[in-house]
C-alpha cells in the first residue's frame, strides 16, 4: 500500500513505513505542501499522515477513492472533517499524551514571561534601556498566591493545573467534564464560565476548536475579566477573536497575553497583536521538544500501520461538530 506524509518528520517515520512493506512518499519541502501537490499523490494513497495545516475536507477526499487512514500530527485537528472521513470508512488518529507535558510547560513559560515581563525586558535591555537599577522599572504581577484558571480541563488543561501547586495557586476550572483527581489534590473548583472570567488572575486556554467554542474569548467575555488579567492561549488560535483581544488590551480591559497560537496561522506580519508590548509571542511551539515530536511521529505511524494492518487504531478520535471544516473535531485533549 501507499503512504503519504505531508512533511518530513523526526525520526524514522518513513524507514518503519517502508520497513512494514509500504511504499512512502514524503513531502521534503521547508513549508507546508502545497494544496494542489498534496491533492494529486492523495490519489493513490491508502495511508495519510497529515499535519494539522493539512485540510482534510471533502475536496481532498473526493480525490482519495483508496485512503483508509488519515493520522493526524497533532491533539486537536480542526483541520479535519472527520464526520466526512467516518462516512467513507477512513479512520482518523490523532496523537493524544506524548506532548501533553511539553505543550503545559510552554504554557508556563508564557504564564510567567508575560507575568514577569521577560519580553519586554529583553528588548529593553538589548535597546540598552537598561542603565541601571530601578525601583519601578518593568513591574510585573506576582504568580504565587494568584488565582489560576483553566477552561479545558482534558489532558494539558489539567498538567498546567498540576503545575501550578509549586506557586500556591487557588486553581478554578471550567470544562464538560468534572476532575475529581484535581478537585481532591489540589482543591481544584468547578466553577461556570462566568466566575472563571471574573475570578482568574491567569486565564490559560486548553478547550478544543468547535463549534461552542469558536471565539469564546471576545469582547464580551474579556469584559468580565480582571483588568489585571493575563490570558495565555496555547490551544487554537481560533478560541480568541484577536481583534476583540486587541481593543481590550488597548482599553486596559485586561492586562496582558502569552499566544502560541493565532487565527490565521501564521499570524500577518502586520497584526498589530505582534507589535504590542504587553503580548508575549512564541510560533506555535507547544509540542516543540525532541522528545515530544518524536514521539508524535512514532504514534502517528502506528496508527497508520495498525488500521493498514486491519487492526484497530492505539488512539483514534470520535466526531463533533467543527465549524471550520464544516465537518468535526475532535473533544480528546
Amino acid at each position: 500500500m501507499r503512504v503519504v506524509i505531508a512533511r518530513r518528520l523526526p525520526g524514522e517515520s518513513a524507514q518503519k513505513i517502508q520497513a512494514a512493506g509500504h511504499e512512502c512518499w514524503v513531502h521534503e519541502g521547508d513549508v507546508s505542501i502545497p494544496r494542489a501537490l498534496l491533492l494529486e499523490q492523495v490519489r493513490s494513497a491508502h495511508g495519510l499522515l497529515a499535519m494539522l495545516t493539512d485540510r482534510v475536507d471533502e475536496a481532498l477526499l473526493e480525490e482519495a477513492p483508496l485512503l483508509k487512514v488519515v493520522a493526524n500530527y497533532a491533539v486537536g485537528f480542526d483541520n479535519i472533517d472527520v464526520a466526512a472521513c467516518r462516512a467513507r470508512g477512513i479512520v482518523v488518529t490523532n496523537t493524544p499524551d506524548v506532548l501533553t507535558d511539553a505543550t503545559a510547560d510552554l504554557a508556563w513559560a508564557l504564564l510567567l514571561a508575560s507575568a514577569r515581563r521577560i519580553a519586554e525586558g529583553d528588548t529593553f535591555t538589548r535597546k540598552g534601556g537598561f542603565t541601571g537599577w530601578e525601583p519601578g522599572m518593568l513591574l510585573g504581577r506576582a504568580v504565587r498566591g494568584a488565582t489560576l484558571g483553566i477552561l479545558g480541563a482534558g489532558r494539558i488543561g489539567k498538567a498546567v493545573a498540576r503545575r501550578s501547586a509549586g506557586f500556591d495557586m487557588r486553581v478554578i476550572y471550567t470544562s464538560p467534564r468534572p476532575w475529581t483527581e484535581g478537585e481532591q489534590t489540589l482543591s481544584a473548583e468547578a466553577v461556570p464560565l462566568e466566575t472563571l472570567l471574573g475570578e482568574s488572575d491567569f486565564l490559560s486556554l486548553h478547550a478544543p476548536l468547535h463549534e461552542a467554542t469558536h471565539h469564546v474569548i471576545r469582547r464580551e467575555t474579556l469584559a468580565q475579566m480582571k483588568p489585571t488579567a493575563i490570558l495565555v492561549n496555547t490551544a487554537r488560535g481560533g478560541l480568541v477573536c484577536e481583534a476583540d483581544l486587541l481593543e481590550a488590551l488597548q482599553a486596559g480591559t485586561i492586562l496582558g497575553a502569552g499566544l502560541d497560537v493565532f487565527d490565521p496561522e501564521p499570524p500577518d506580519p502586520d497584526n498589530p497583536l505582534l507589535h504590542h508590548p504587553s503580548v508575549t509571542l512564541s510560533p506555535h511551539l507547544g509540542s516543540a521538544t525532541v522528545q515530544a515530536r518524536e514521539a508524535m511521529a512514532a504514534l502517528a505511524v502506528r496508527n497508520l500501520l495498525a488500521v493498514l494492518a486491519g487492526t484497530p487504531p492505539i488512539t483514534p478520535v470520535q466526531a463533533t461538530r467543527n465549524p471550520r471544516t464544516s465537518g468535526t473535531t475532535t473533544t480528546r485533549r
